[in-house]
């Protein structure tokens, strides 16, 4: 028994801040950070909430699977940046789509929340327990970020994506995931519950040691590919595309240069969206989808990795 990808969606906010619009806020400019980082621009939640983008993409992966609201037994959200603490942002997403029968929580995995959140379903798929599942990533990390600080006002952007997944008796693969709390300090965010008199300081916002993620994702990266490859006894030859959580351009390339595959098998849309955690890999998920880049049967190796830190890949055969 296998969860397979029966429709996409996604959701990026009408906004869009671009690189010259960064340089008015901090010292740069729109060569330097396309230099180093890949990203062009990046959408920007100015009225849209997390959990809005989060239903906007549910409901486009509703109507590209051809699935009615009813249908979903279980919706999972993978989020760090919901406006609301309760209720959870899955039980508002199950609220605007409509799907009365399903139950629902979040997760917060960070980058790899959307890897995660399949792994999850598929698990639940394969204890017999669920057939037909929403999976939904969604992020407003511009609410989190201090846009002084020039190391991360220059990389992260919002938006949602979505999958419906039904069980199917096609082959199972197992996924991977690995985690790193002793590298937390890398990139943090502290809680503004703790807030006295509403005043936030440093900490509050997305903090990250950029090195050291550069580092982690590198290394770790082609690791966890090898090890989704060797544990399904899967050849590199057969993966038609590496869908990877869309952090900087550098450590994707650095990735396929560790793996000896051609740059092309790694798909980029973060020169559009920025990184926007979570969210990135249904978002680019979506576009190729509907691209018509992915052909049935083809064998998809989708990665996430960042803060936590946490690691996480799995081997989709797309179905659509």
């Amino acid at each position: 028994m296998s969860a397979a990808i029966c429709g996409t969606g996604s959701y990026a906010p009408d906004y869009i801040m671009d690189n010259n619009r960064i340089a008015e806020l901090v010292e740069t400019n729109d060569d330097w950070i396309k230099e180093r980082t890949g990203i062009r621009k990046r959408h920007i939640a100015k009225t849209e909430t997390t959990t809005f983008m989060a239903s906007e993409a549910a409901k486009r992966a509703l109507e590209n699977a051809g699935a009615e609201p009813e249908e979903i037994e279980l919706i999972i959200v993978a989020t760090l940046s919901s406006e609301l603490i309760v209720p959870c942002s899955a039980c508002e997403v199950q609220r605007e789509i409509g799907a009365k029968n399903a139950a629902c929580f979040d997760i917060n995995a960070a980058c790899s929340g959307f890897v995660i959140a399949y792994n999850m379903a598929d698990a639940f798929f394969a204890a017999g327990q669920y057939s037909t599942a929403l999976i939904v990533a969604a992020e407003s990390l511009s609410k989190l970020t201090d846009w002084t600080d020039r190391n991360t006002c220059i990389l992260f952007g919002d938006g949602a994506g979505a999958a419906v997944l039904k069980n199917t008796s096609d082959r199972h693969y197992n996924s991977v995931t690995h985690s790193d709390g002793g590298k937390g300090w890398a990139l943090t965010c502290k809680n503004r519950l703790d807030l006295e008199e509403g005043r936030f300081s440093r900490e509050h916002y997305i903090d990250m040691n950029g090195q050291e993620i550069f580092k982690f994702a590198v290394r770790r990266v082609p690791e966890l590919i090898r090890e989704v490859l060797q544990k399904n006894k899967v050849e590199q030859e057969e993966i038609a595309w590496y869908v990877m959580h869309q952090a900087n351009c550098r450590i994707l390339e650095a990735v396929a240069r560790h793996l000896g595959e051609p740059a092309m098998k790694f798909p980029m849309n973060l020169q559009h969206y920025g990184n926007t955690s979570s969210a990135s890999i249904p978002l680019l998920l979506d576009e190729m989808n509907r691209k018509g880049m992915l052909k049935k049967g083809e064998k998809i190796l989708m990665a996430g990795f960042g803060a936590g830190l946490t690691w996480s890949g799995n081997i989709v055969e797309w179905s659509i």
